[in-house]
């Protein structure tokens, strides 16, 4: 495997020095340049030819969300933004980032994303369609349904605006769901997406056996827990396929281990 090639880019010098140690514990990876503002970005985006682009958003001469905006072409990296304003996120994920980070960075968020980064470039370079993945898994379901007796009470796809209209994700590969102030963001193998919606209004809308609600801002698809962690004094938390480790609320901690362990975990 060809080591991913890393572009890091903040006007902030210790935020810069703060990535490079992160990457020093990501596999597989090179840090090709550095950046401090936009423009910067652009010229260093033109020569070096990275894989994927860890972009502040805000930042002198051109922000970050120009930058990503002016990337185009089957060549263009994947973008990872990286801001300490969360307000953003819905822009961000009309350009269709590959991950939304607040600071301060948590390294073991900022792996799962380049981990995630690296999974749509290796789909985008193989002529993989992870959508047509979801349209295959989704076709079974209403397949399912069609052949059932029962009316269908949960949502088998969610369609979330985006840049060129509106992309459809089947609710089956979603992996996990966390609030973001107005919002809700959808984590998949591939990608993650910004919707308009409560977290209340969410736990309605799908099956718990796909969205098991963890925490008052987190669901998780049962089917992608690889493990639990015991951290103490009765706290759990979750293991999930891409790496994320999402700590289960106090108040969920019973439901979420009795609905686990009907699934086999321990």
């Amino acid at each position: 495997m060809n080591p991913l090639r890393v572009l890091l880019v903040d006007d902030e010098p210790l935020a810069l020095a703060r990535l490079e140690v992160g990457f020093r514990d990501i596999p597989e990876t090179v840090i090709v340049g550095l950046a401090q503002n936009g423009e910067e970005a652009v010229e260093r985006i033109d020569s070096l030819r990275p894989d994927v682009v860890i972009l502040d958003v805000k930042m002198p001469l051109r922000d970050g969300l120009e930058v990503a905006r002016s990337l185009s072409g089957n060549d263009a990296p994947e973008v990872i933004f990286v801001t300490a304003y969360e307000q953003f996120a819905p822009s961000a994920f009309e350009v269709e980032a590959a991950d939304y980070l607040l600071k301060p960075i948590r390294f073991e968020r900022l792996r799962v994303a380049v981990e995630r980064a690296r999974r749509r470039r290796a789909a985008r370079d193989s002529g993989a369609r992870i959508e047509e993945l979801e349209s295959v898994v989704d076709a079974l379901r209403a397949d399912t349904r069609t052949r059932s007796d029962a009316a269908p009470q949960f949502e088998s796809e969610l369609w979330v605006p985006s840049l060129h209209g509106a992309v459809r994700v089947a609710t089956a590969s979603i992996i996990w769901i966390e609030a973001a102030r107005d919002y809700v963001i959808l984590h998949t193998a591939a990608r993650s997406l910004i919707l308009r919606e409560t977290m209340g209004r969410m736990q309605e809308r799908l099956d718990p056996a796909q969205a098991l609600r963890v925490h008052r801002s987190a669901f998780v698809n049962p089917a992608a827990v690889t493990g639990i962690q015991r951290l103490g004094k009765g706290q759990i938390a979750v293991v999930l396929s891409d790496g994320q480790v999402v700590t289960v609320g106090p108040n969920y901690s019973q439901s979420v281990l009795s609905a686990l362990n009907a699934r086999g975990h321990r």
